[in-house]
């Protein structure tokens, strides 16, 4: 267990391992997770964090979208990592807006930790050690993606019953 320094006035310190979390942009499906012994720099965890990802998956992404403690990293093997930072004289609108709506949906994985934490036991484990940690990680990830498949197979289950109740009237 480490304390790691959040820089934030209400909570300055956690006590726990750093974890680091990989989603899609769109479906917002977890599709790495990993947990660190050490309280490493954040731009040092996105070589394994990827690894993971493209063991799972079978491909690496082309663009990675981060939070400015990864900065320092412009790439890692084949991905783009890209952090947030003020808009240059050159670019035109259109990039200014596109890089913004890239930034916001990344915004949005702040809300998948907090549940991970908050719903999904991850802000506290009772397992042992680094091992209890890493398994303690993937279940949660793997219980948030359940449970978001379970919820698009219920609402599905729910337009075909739908469908078929107007089509015997």
């Amino acid at each position: 267990m480490n304390c790691i320094a959040k820089g934030k006035a209400h909570k300055p310190y956690e006590f726990g391992a750093k974890v680091s979390i990989v989603r899609t942009k769109n479906s917002k499906v977890i599709v790495g997770a990993l947990a660190f012994e050490d309280n490493r720099y954040d731009g040092d965890t996105l070589p394994q964090a990827l690894k993971q990802t493209e063991a799972l998956t079978g491909k690496l992404p082309k663009v990675a979208i981060a939070d400015r403690g990864y900065r320092g990293r412009s790439q890692v093997r084949t991905t783009t990592i890209l952090t947030p930072k003020p808009p240059k004289k050159k670019d035109t609108l259109t990039t200014q807006r596109k890089m913004k709506q890239r930034f916001r949906k990344r915004a949005g994985v702040e809300g998948t930790i907090s549940h991970l934490k908050l719903d999904f036991r991850l802000g506290r484990c009772f397992l042992k050690g680094i091992v209890g940690g890493q398994i303690n990680t993937r279940l949660a990830a793997m219980a948030y993606n359940l449970k978001a498949w379970l919820r698009q197979a219920a609402a599905l289950f729910f337009v075909l019953l739908a469908g078929a109740l107007v089509a015997s009237n």
